[in-house]
C-alpha cells in the first residue's frame, strides 16, 4: 500500500512538473514563432517596397521620357507611352506614368482605362514633391483615381544638362500581394499602420482604413488633407493598447508583437494573439503528447506496484548490488558521452530525446530541460521534420543504422545549422531496437561556401552573357554612329599616325582609309595646318583629358572652321595608348555670329547716338523753354506781391517747381548721355556716376580707381554702360548697403569690378526677362573684345568683373 502511495505521488508530482515544463515551453516556442513570422513578414515587406526603386530610376533615365518633357507633341509622347507600357508590362505593376515639374500627368500606362488619369495634376502627393526636388521617394497610400491601394515609386526625370528635374516617373504597384501573406488563423491579426495609427494592410478585410488607435481632430484632418487615405472617415478599430497587451471592446484580450519598418519611419506591423491562440499552442503539444505518456506512466506504475508487492522481499538485496552497478556503469557512460567534444544524442523509439551531451546544447543554445522529453524532430526545420518522419526515422528503427544523412537544425535562437547525421541502433537483449546513439557534425559553412560558389557561378555565367549582349549592342551602335555621322571622326596612336577615319574624313578629304593609315598629319595637310592640328593633339597627351578647340582648315578654295573635341584613349591598365577626335564643321554658325555682332555693334552705336541728340535736345530745347517759363514767373511774382499775395505766393511755389523739373531734366539728360564722358573721359564719367547714385539711392558708393590712361570712345561707352546696368541692378534688386566699383588698367587691359554686399542670386535661375541685362552686358563687353564674368550666390553678393583690350 505504501509503494501504491508512493507511486501515486511519484505519477502526480511528475505528471505536474512535466505540465508546467510544457507549457512554459509551449508559450515560449509561441511567442519565438510570433517573433518570427512577425520578423519574416517585415523584411518581405522592406524587400517588397524596395524592389522597384532602382527600376524607377532606370525608368527616369531613358530618353523618351526626357523627350516627351522637352517637346511634349505627339510622337514623343506616343514613344513615352510605348515606354511606359514596356515596363508595366514587364514588372508586372498596376500602373506607370509620366508627370510634368508641375504635377500633371503627361502619359499614363492606363491611358485608355475608364479610371485613366492622363491630364490631372497630383502636385499635392508628397512622392511628387520629394521627386521634383531631386529625391527619389517611395510612398504608400490609397490612389485618388482608381481607389486601390499601392506602393509608388517615384524619380526625377532630368533634362540634357542634369541641373534641375523637367518631371517625375512613377511606378505603382499593388500592395494586394504582400497582403496574401498575411493570412493567419481565426483568432490572429497581422496589420500594418502608418505613424497615425491608420491601417493600410491588414489579414481582417473590416479593419482596413481604421485606426488602430483614437485618433485626435487634429490627426484626422491632417490625414484627410493628405488624400493619402481617401476621404475617410477612419473609424476607430476599439483596441485600447497598453504594452504587449491590447483589449477590444467586447474585453477580449490579445497579445501584441510589433516591429517597425526599413526606411519608413513610423510605420509598423503589428501582429495580435488572442486568447484562444495562445491556449492553443499550450494544449496541443500537451493533449498530443501528455496523454499517450500518462496512460503508459499508468500502466507501468500499477504493474511495478503489483511485482514490486510480490518480489519486494526477495529481490531487494539483488536490487541495490544490480543498482549501484548500473549507477557506476552510467556514470561512466555518461560522462564520456557529455565529455565529448562532438553533438551527442540520443532518441527512444518514438523519436523523443532521453539523452543529449553538454556540446549538443552549448551549439544550439538550448537547456537540457528544454530538449529531454521532446521529439528530437521539434528542433529541425520543417522541410528536415517531413524527411526525417516519413523516412528516416522508420528505414533507421528497422536496418538500426543511418550514414551522412543531412538535416538542418533549428537554434534556439532561430538560426539554422546544416547537420552530416549518423547513427547507429542500441537493442535489448533479443535485439530489438529501442533507441539510437547519434553523432551529428555542423557543415553550415561548408554547405554555405558551396551554395556561395554555385550562385557566384551562376551569377558570373549570366553576367558574361549579358556583358557579351551589352558589348555587340554598343558595337552596333557605335559602329553606325561612326558611319554616318556628319562630324569628322578619326582615331590615332600615340605617335599621331591614323588608326582609323570614318567615310565623313574619307569624303570630306577625298582619300581612302587604308591610305590614311599608318600616316600623320604632316603627310596629308600642309605644314600650317598639320602643325595646329599636331598642337592640339600633343595637350590631349599632356593633360591627359579632353580638350575642345576651334581649328581651321583650308579647303577646296575656302577656310572652313571646325569645332573639334579630341580625348585621350585608355588600355586596360588605364595607360594613355591614343587618341580620338571628333571634328564638326561650324563655318557657317561662325560666319552668323559674326554678322549678329557687326548688326548688334550697329544697334548699339546708333543707340547711343540717339541717347546723346535726345538728351541735347531735352538740354537745349525743353531747358531753356523752363529756364524762360522760370523767369516769367519771377516777373510775374514780383508784379502782383503788392496786389495779390496769395497768386503771388502761388507763382513763387511754380518757380520751385520749375527749379526742380530744370534739375529733372537735366539729370535724365546727363544719365542719357552724360557730357563728361565725352568731354573728360570714363573716370570723371564713373566718379560722377557713381556720386549721383549714391545720392539717388542712399547706397554707400566707394569709387577707385589706378592709372588709367586715354582710351578711345567706343571702350570709354561700353564700360561706362555695363557699370550703369550693373549698378541699376544693385539699385533694383540686391537690398545692399554698400557697393564698391573699381576701375584700374593693367598691362593694357582695362579692368573693371562692380561689387556689392546684397543679398546675391542664383544666375543659372534668371528668366528670360531678368536676364536681359546681363545678356546686354555680355554683348557690350564682346563687341569690344572684352570678357565679362558674374559672381553670385544667396547672401554672398554680386561681382560683375570687366576685362577689355585697350586700344588707341
Amino acid at each position: 500500500m505504501v509503494l501504491s502511495i508512493l507511486a501515486f505521488l511519484s505519477a502526480a508530482t511528475g505528471g505536474f512538473l512535466y505540465y508546467s515544463s510544457l507549457r512554459r515551453a509551449a508559450v515560449e516556442d509561441g511567442d519565438r514563432q510570433a517573433r518570427e513570422r512577425l520578423s519574416m513578414f517585415r523584411k518581405n515587406l522592406s524587400v517588397f517596397l524596395s524592389e522597384n526603386i532602382p527600376t524607377v530610376k532606370t525608368l527616369a533615365a531613358m530618353k523618351d521620357l526626357r523627350q516627351a518633357l522637352l517637346q511634349p507633341d505627339g510622337a514623343s509622347l506616343g514613344q513615352a507611352d510605348a515606354v511606359l507600357d514596356l515596363f508595366k508590362r514587364e514588372l508586372e505593376v498596376d500602373v506607370c506614368y509620366l508627370m510634368d515639374r508641375v504635377g500633371t500627368t503627361m502619359a499614363s500606362s492606363n491611358r485608355g482605362d475608364p479610371d485613366s488619369f492622363v491630364g490631372r495634376n497630383f502636385d499635392f502627393r508628397p512622392y511628387f514633391q520629394q521627386a521634383i526636388e531631386g529625391s527619389p521617394s517611395t510612398f504608400l497610400g490609397l490612389g485618388t483615381t482608381t481607389n486601390r491601394r499601392g506602393a509608388y515609386y517615384s524619380h526625377p526625370v532630368y533634362g540634357p544638362d542634369g541641373s534641375a528635374p523637367l518631371g517625375v516617373a512613377v511606378i505603382k504597384k499593388s500592395i494586394e500581394l504582400i497582403e496574401q501573406e498575411l493570412t493567419t488563423s481565426e483568432d490572429e491579426i497581422a496589420v500594418v499602420i502608418d505613424p497615425h495609427g491608420i491601417v493600410f494592410v491588414s489579414s481582417r478585410k473590416d479593419w482596413l482604413f481604421r485606426s488602430l488607435t483614437e485618433l485626435s481632430p487634429a490627426d484626422a484632418s491632417r490625414i484627410a488633407s493628405s488624400h493619402q487615405f481617401g476621404k475617410g472617415p477612419w473609424k476607430w478599430t476599439g483596441l485600447r493598447l497598453n504594452g504587449g497587451e491590447a483589449e477590444d471592446e467586447s474585453g477580449r484580450k490579445y497579445a501584441v508583437q510589433r516591429r517597425e519598418i526599413d526606411h519608413y519611419p513610423g510605420w509598423e506591423v503589428v501582429y495580435l494573439r488572442g486568447p484562444r491562440a495562445v491556449a492553443k499552442m499550450i494544449t496541443d503539444p500537451l493533449v498530443q503528447t501528455a496523454g499517450h505518456i500518462i496512460l503508459v506512466f499508468c500502466l507501468l506504475v500499477a504493474l511495478s506496484v503489483f511485482l514490486l508487492y510480490r518480489k519486494a522481499s526477495k529481490e531487494i538485496t539483488q536490487r541495490k548490488a544490480a543498482e549501484m552497478a548500473l549507477r557506476k556503469s552510467e556514470e561512466r557512460y555518461r560522462s564520456i558521452f557529455h565529455s565529448a567534444p562532438a553533438m551527442l544524442h540520443s532518441i527512444d523509439t518514438e523519436g523523443r530525446v532521453v539523452m543529449v551531451s553538454d556540446h549538443w546544447l552549448e551549439t544550439l543554445g538550448y537547456a537540457r530541460e528544454e530538449v529531454v522529453g521532446r521529439k528530437v524532430t521539434d528542433f529541425f526545420s520543417e522541410a528536415s521534420r517531413a524527411y526525417a518522419e516519413e523516412k528516416i526515422l522508420p528505414e533507421f528503427f528497422e536496418t538500426g543504422c543511418a550514414r551522412d544523412i543531412c538535416h538542418e537544425f533549428l537554434g534556439k535562437n532561430g538560426g539554422p545549422m546544416l547537420v552530416l547525421l549518423s547513427a547507429i541502433g542500441m537493442r535489448d537483449e533479443k535485439g530489438k531496437i529501442i533507441g539510437s546513439l547519434t553523432v551529428s557534425i555542423d557543415v553550415t559553412e561548408q554547405k554555405r561556401a558551396e551554395a556561395a560558389l554555385k550562385n557566384a557561378q551562376e551569377e558570373l555565367g549570366r553576367y558574361a552573357r549579358d556583358l557579351e549582349r551589352q558589348v555587340r549592342k554598343r558595337t552596333r551602335e557605335i559602329a553606325g554612329i561612326f558611319q554616318y555621322t556628319p562630324a569628322v571622326v578619326f582615331l590615332k596612336d600615340l605617335e599621331g599616325h591614323y588608326l582609323l577615319v570614318n567615310p565623313r574624313f574619307e569624303a570630306l578629304f577625298g582619300i581612302g582609309r587604308e591610305e590614311v593609315k599608318g600616316k600623320n598629319d604632316h603627310d596629308l595637310f600642309p605644314q600650317g595646318i598639320a602643325d595646329q592640328l599636331r598642337a592640339n593633339d600633343m595637350r590631349v597627351l599632356a593633360e591627359e583629358r579632353s580638350v575642345q578647340v576651334e581649328e581651321r582648315i583650308f579647303h577646296m578654295g575656302r577656310t572652313c572652321t571646325y569645332i573639334s573635341v579630341k580625348f585621350p584613349i585608355y588600355d586596360e591598365l588605364g595607360v594613355v595608348s591614343g587618341r580620338c577626335g571628333i571634328s564638326t564643321d561650324i563655318t557657317a554658325i561662325k560666319a552668323v555670329q559674326e554678322q549678329l555682332k557687326r548688326l548688334s555693334g550697329s544697334i548699339m552705336a546708333n543707340q547711343e547716338q540717339e541717347r546723346a541728340l535726345i538728351a541735347r535736345e531735352l538740354h537745349d530745347e525743353l531747358g531753356q523753354s523752363l529756364t524762360a517759363l522760370h523767369m516769367d514767373c519771377k516777373w510775374m511774382c514780383g508784379r502782383i506781391e503788392e496786389k495779390d499775395p496769395q497768386a503771388a505766393a502761388r507763382a513763387l511755389g511754380m518757380c520751385g517747381l520749375i527749379d526742380k523739373t530744370i534739375e529733372e531734366v537735366r539729370g535724365i539728360a546727363v544719365r542719357l548721355r552724360p557730357g563728361v564722358l565725352d568731354r573728360l573721359g570714363l573716370v570723371d564719367a564713373l566718379e560722377w556716376y557713381t556720386g549721383d547714385f549714391e545720392k539717388r539711392t542712399g547706397i554707400t558708393c566707394i569709387f577707385e580707381r589706378d592709372g588709367i590712361s586715354r582710351m578711345n570712345n567706343t571702350v570709354s561707352t561700353a564700360a561706362y554702360r555695363i557699370a550703369q546696368e550693373a549698378m541699376t541692378n544693385v539699385a533694383r534688386h540686391s537690398r545692399a548697403s554698400c557697393v564698391n566699383v573699381v576701375l584700374q588698367e593693367r598691362d593694357g587691359v582695362l579692368k573693371l569690378s562692380i561689387v556689392d554686399n546684397g543679398r546675391g542670386f542664383n544666375p543659372a535661375a534668371l528668366d528670360e526677362i531678368e536676364g536681359l541685362g546681363v545678356l546686354g552686358m555680355r554683348e557690350r563687353a564682346s563687341l569690344v573684345g572684352g570678357d565679362l564674368v558674374l559672381e553670385s550666390a544667396a547672401g554672398r553678393g554680386t561681382r560683375v568683373h570687366l576685362e577689355v583690350p585697350v586700344h588707341d
